[in-house]
């Protein structure tokens, strides 16, 4: 392909590869740098709650982490396959390339790289990426591919995923990434919540707090993977057939990284309210929450104590009523 101003035709910006996004790459910064500023801050803490300090806040930021960057990540559904296809629109000129599919909550990223990558006197290495999430016009962006004269093979199947597609996969994968999204930001909330109410002579909302994040992670999970039940319209690319599935990439962000994450939450959640029941000053000294502030929550009983503060050298007498409420 030959250069415009530096630049490859058709791309002004430079590309990246299909599993590289920018947010994500935020949000792992982020969260390293609140973690790197905890470990600065770490050897002021004195005593054993220092190692307490550390498990909790760690644990928290995992948590946080993997509840954001997942969102981001473009690898919930994923297809490759090797094959000879056509390569541009009224050309009987074909490639041997390498044709892959991924699929995210925001939208679906089509790479299409040659084997080798020279040929037809031209650098064959595509990667574009197709959003549908809310603001987002999907049918327009497939319309300036299609003015762009993208190969055949991107311009196929981001034909497959268009409003107007009989396949009704935009439907299908549009509806799914939307209820995933709106879940996992609803137990990043909680997860914000369960951070304040954890540092707070609350311990047992926290926990609640924990058990709802851990839920709501799950349940994005589960609203993704019903797409897995409804048949696909057939990817077929020369003379070999492309098909979605929930490969390794599938399971090491969305199935482990997020069933860990849901998974710890329920698990941490349930020992606190658990702890709270059972062993309260364990909860107490875990949390570093203070016997004045904590009292006897996990009884049920708060006393208000009232005492009186004239001061002793005026002869008045030291009254403390004690109240149960």
């Amino acid at each position: 392909m030959t250069l415009w101003n530096g630049q490859l035709p058709f791309y002004p910006q430079p590309r990246h590869a299909p599993g590289f996004s920018v947010p994500l790459l935020i949000v792992i910064l982020v969260f390293l740098a609140l973690a790197a500023s905890f470990l600065l801050i770490l050897p002021g803490i004195r005593g054993h709650s220092r190692w307490f300090w550390l498990v909790r806040v760690l644990l928290s930021l995992f948590i946080g982490a993997e509840i954001v960057a997942v969102h981001f990540s473009a690898q919930w559904s994923v297809g490759g396959m090797n094959t000879n296809t056509s390569y541009k629109a009224f050309s009987a000129a074909r490639v041997s390339a390498h044709i892959g599919l991924h699929v995210g909550l925001e939208g679906i990223n089509i790479t299409l790289t040659g084997t080798p990558v020279q040929q037809l006197n031209e650098t064959i290495d595509y990667n574009e990426h197709f959003n549908w999430r809310l603001g987002e016009n999907y049918a327009e962006q497939y319309s300036e591919a299609l003015e762009k004269g993208l190969p055949d093979p991107v311009l196929y199947l981001a034909e497959k995923f268009t409003p107007s597609s009989p396949c009704g996969l935009y439907r299908q994968y549009r509806l799914a990434g939307h209820y995933g999204s709106a879940t996992l930001w609803v137990a990043f909330c909680f997860w914000l919540l369960s951070n304040v109410l954890l540092s707070m002579p609350v311990p047992l909302y926290g926990g609640l707090a924990l058990l709802t994040t851990g839920a709501f992670t799950l349940f994005s999970i589960f609203a993704f993977a019903t797409i897995s039940s409804v048949p696909l319209c057939p990817l077929r690319l020369g003379s070999s057939m492309l098909t979605t599935h929930y490969g390794a990439a599938f399971w090491v962000t969305l199935a482990t990284v997020r069933a860990a994450a849901g998974v710890l939450c329920l698990l941490l959640g349930g020992a606190v309210v658990s702890l709270h029941y059972s062993r309260p000053r364990a909860l107490r000294t875990f949390l570093d929450l203070s016997v004045k502030d904590y009292g006897s929550q996990a009884k049920g009983n708060l006393h208000l104590i009232l005492s009186n503060p004239l001061p002793k050298q005026f002869g008045a007498l030291d009254l403390t009523t004690s109240t149960n409420l």
